[in-house]
């Protein structure tokens, strides 16, 4: 065995030491809950806890890196000349390193300088634009990976890609690495409030755009990414890391307000229910304050025997008045999530609705009117809301597909404040799915997939499930933070604990595993590089 093997080896196995050592001393109660499911060989619970234990340690992403076998990248036919241009001061810290980095990758460097517009016309004069070059924006500091560059050439040869961008981290004076960016494929709504293509993506653009983009000013860089991409071409994710970096663009935050839609159909909120009237008042009090024109509230009641409940059901249509219709839908038989509400879509008049739990307790007045808006575009399907525990920490910020082979809720039990991973709870963005808990979709688009699946999914993944068919007709699903809601997760409906409700959750989560392989694929808005364990984003160990 080589002597470089046997280090290898001895560095892996003194930082698995080190990584659980502090895992331990940072979360002991967590830790050993941890070890106990693993010891009982509950080992996907085990991962689902060890995961973000073992992310948030100091020697986790260099752990990480020396596990992970060397990848080469095939060399391709055609090299396409890649030419740097170096935003910002010559003067810059790091600049000679990231000059010799793009050197040793056979990359042409031109420094911008303090004035993008006199010199990005100086530069376009020399690059050779019958090449058909690729631009690589790159900031002074960064360094390229070893063999980024061929790694990208290897998916140059498609002419209807138009931007190719890589994951990265930050290199520290000591070329410590740290803070990996394992990036979500190419997510247009996420890239409006979070900029993670520039300075770590290539752009197919022309000799015009480059002009145009040096009259952006500072913001030079950001603006030539935006015009490769406005063309509507591909947007290829390379899921390596090819770029270390001195610092890169956070998220813009806090978030605009969203500009309401002029006009606001009519919305059919469905609330389905039985008893619990306490719930249900305020869910339905939440419906009246809201700053929306027009909303028919659909309650079904399945099989309430609550006195409190019954007398509220029986007045609640005399609360209607210009711009509140409220109506009772009696729905009786074991509750079967799917049936109840399809049966009453089939009776709404509204063109949206609005799917609702009825543990919703609404905090402001603008969130129907926010998700309506984005339900109202035409590329996209189900809107999501950003729910709140009553603790205030999150319960949804949209849906993995994969987290525990199935489905997961994203950054669950992280606190709205805190930075997260990289601040994705708080920002607008294109997912796989989004819980009904609350949920707004165009009816006629609900209709035309078939609505929910009530053979397959009466009471789980239901809403997983209609989601990932309205992607499929192109309709994406998408979660609003502007829109905050609380959740009384399952205080009204309980937990499937019993046999016969244990058996029906088996049944279900074995129809999701099949129609959608969620136990076999990464969902392209997560990474192959976080733990399918873990609804925390947390790095894959």
């Amino acid at each position: 065995m080589k002597a470089s093997t046997v280090v290898h080896r001895f560095a892996v196995i003194w930082l698995t030491i080190r990584v659980h050592l502090e895992a331990f001393q940072r979360n002991p109660g967590p830790y050993l809950t941890a070890t106990k499911w693993f010891l009982l060989r509950k080992r996907l619970r085990a991962r689902g806890q060890f995961a973000p234990l073992l992310a948030q340690t100091s020697y986790a992403y260099e752990w990480w890196a020396l596990r992970q076998p060397t990848v080469t990248t095939p060399s391709s036919v055609a090299a396409p000349q890649i030419s740097a241009l170096i935003v910002g001061d010559p003067e810059a810290p790091g600049f000679d390193k990231t000059l010799s980095s793009l050197a040793a990758e056979g990359i042409v460097a031109y420094p911008v300088g303090r004035d993008p517009g006199s010199a990005i016309e100086r530069i376009a004069g020399l690059i050779d634009w019958a090449a058909e070059p690729w631009l690589l924006p790159v900031f002074p500091g960064d360094r390229l990976a070893s063999g980024a560059a061929q790694a990208y050439r290897s998916q140059m040869g498609d002419p209807r890609v138009a931007a190719i961008f890589a994951d990265d981290d930050l290199e520290g004076p000591l070329s410590t690495r740290t803070a990996p960016h394992f990036k979500p494929d190419w997510n247009r709504e996420l890239f409006l409030h979070f900029d993670y293509l520039t300075g770590a993506s290539v752009l197919r653009v022309g000799r015009e755009s480059l002009i145009m983009a040096g009259q952006s000013g500072s913001e030079w860089a950001h603006a030539l990414v935006a015009s490769s991409i406005a063309g509507g071409g591909n947007v290829v994710h390379l899921p390596q890391i090819l770029h270390h970096r001195r610092r890169r663009p956070s998220a813009r935050l806090p978030l605009a307000a969203l500009p309401i839609a002029p006009v606001l159909p009519r919305i059919s909120a469905i609330i389905p229910t039985r008893n619990q009237v306490e719930l249900l008042t305020t869910c339905v009090a939440g419906l009246i304050a809201a700053d929306y024109p027009d909303i028919e509230v659909i309650v079904v009641d399945n099989d309430s025997d609550d006195p409190a409940t019954l007398a509220f059901l029986s007045t609640l249509s005399e609360r209607s008045s210009p711009g509140r219709l409220f109506r009772v839908l009696r729905i009786p038989g074991p509750f079967n999530y799917s049936a109840i509400n399809n049966r009453a879509v089939a009776e709404a008049s509204g063109a949206l609705l609005c799917l609702l739990n009825n543990d919703i307790e609404m905090l402001a007045s603008d969130w129907l009117a926010v998700m309506a808006t984005q339900a109202l575009r035409d590329d996209v399907g189900a809107v999501g809301a950003q729910l709140l525990y009553p603790d205030g920490k999150l319960q949804h910020a949209g849906v993995v597909i994969g987290v525990g082979n199935a489905a997961g809720h994203a950054h669950r039990f992280l606190r709205p404040e805190d930075e997260g991973y990289f601040h994705r709870h708080a920002l607008p963005q294109f997912v796989s799915a989004v819980t009904a808990a609350c949920l707004v979709v165009r009816r006629e688009r609900f209709l035309e997939v078939g609505g929910f699946d009530e053979s397959a999914f009466k009471v789980a993944f239901n809403d997983v499930d209609l989601c990932l068919k309205l992607n499929a007709r192109g309709w994406q699903s998408l979660y609003e933070p502007r829109a905050v809601l609380l959740h009384h997760e399952s205080v009204s409906r309980g937990f499937d604990r019993d046999p016969v409700g244990a058996a029906r959750f088996a049944s279900e989560l074995a129809e999701l595993q099949r129609r959608w392989r969620t136990a076999e694929i990464f969902d392209p808005y997560h990474h192959p590089q976080l733990s399918r364990a873990s609804e925390q984003f947390a790095l894959a160990l």
